[in-house]
């Protein structure tokens, strides 16, 4: 027997057979056909459930560790683009509030162990300085070079090949996964963040999907990805991708971005105008943004004198991201406290 689980933007729902009868559920996302789960399922009536418990539908085995108020879950995803198992690591407030919580992809998921990001998040999520939010760490593959980037656009190494792969990845296959593995019938909003080249790869998947995502978050963004190398006839007005996109582009109501840098992230200085290129290129997008109607409200940089191209200080940066993008104001945590009391 084989049941079809609808996913669209607000709402998934898939109706089960009798107990204990195993089914095929094939998941469709913006595409025809993807792939096909086999799942035992036991004595539950439908997918849709109550987001303050969530059923348990875990394909397979899953690593489960437990950090206060947040549960870590990690999973292999066998990826029919990527033609290899990407290791996922899923940050879940163990109770939500609310039936649609936010969604935050993160690239470099490796990275959040580094930084302590489990706790970190069970801290905000504890003393209620955020949103109810789950929080998705994509672990890299070693072919990171070629699968983050710019999707539509090759760097002038050729870098970023499978950059296309690895957004057809997260658009139907992990996005997928996601509502119907924890059986959130809606996010109220879906949003992407990225460290180094991850954080390219975050803000031209968000900027080439501005019906599915909401914010795109750069730490220390490989915003020098170019068409040229330096001695190529490198052009600063035409040949950095994202720049470009976002110039030959349009305005989407709704998308916010968040920047952080290091005034140590590196010593380039290519056009030798006294500002570091980590730095000069995350301006220069900042005013191609602005162009375009994106004002201060839409755009938050912070920028670290200290700050060097490393986790520690992407995993200092992130609390204040994490708030700027989705924190309760006082007066909504001061009532939630006294709830919770």
């Amino acid at each position: 027997m084989t049941k079809r689980l609808h996913i669209t933007k607000n709402l998934v729902r898939l109706s089960l057979p009798k107990p204990h009868q195993t089914i095929d559920v094939t998941i469709q996302f913006k595409v025809q056909l993807n792939f096909i789960y086999k799942k035992q399922f036991t004595n539950t009536k439908s997918v849709v459930g109550s987001a303050n418990k969530i059923p348990s539908l875990i394909f397979g085995q899953m690593d489960t560790d437990e950090i206060k108020t947040v549960v870590v879950e990690q999973k292999n995803i066998a990826s029919v683009y990527l033609k290899r198992n990407v290791k996922v690591d899923f940050y879940l407030p163990k109770y939500l509030d609310e039936l649609s919580p936010h969604l935050l992809l993160i690239n470099d998921g490796q990275d959040l162990v580094k930084m302590d990001f489990g706790n970190m998040f069970s801290g905000l999520t504890t003393s209620m300085e955020i949103e109810n939010m789950l929080c998705v760490g994509i672990h890299a593959g070693e072919d990171r070079k070629i699968e983050y980037g710019t999707a539509k656009i090759l760097d002038y190494n050729r870098r970023g090949a499978k950059a296309a792969a690895y957004n057809q990845f997260v658009l139907e296959e992990l996005l997928p996964f996601i509502a119907f593995n924890y059986s959130i019938p809606s996010f109220k909003s879906r949003s992407v963040a990225g460290f180094s080249l991850g954080g390219l790869t975050a803000i031209d998947m968000v900027w080439n999907n501005p019906s599915l995502f909401s914010i795109a978050a750069v730490f220390s963004g490989s915003l020098w990805w170019r068409t040229k190398d330096l001695h190529q006839g490198y052009d600063e007005t035409k040949d950095r991708i994202m720049h470009l996109q976002v110039r030959n582009g349009k305005y989407h109501q709704g998308l916010r971005f968040y920047f952080a840098t290091g005034s140590l992230d590196e010593v380039a200085d290519r056009n030798n105008n006294g500002i570091i290129d980590s730095i000069d290129d995350t301006l220069a997008l900042i005013d191609e943004l602005k162009n375009k109607g994106y004002t201060n409200k839409d755009i938050q940089y912070i920028n670290y004198e200290d700050g060097r191209h490393d986790v520690e200080t992407w995993g200092r940066a992130m609390p204040d991201f994490l708030k700027w993008g989705w924190g309760r104001n006082n007066v909504d945590t001061m009532k939630l406290l006294k709830v919770a009391k």
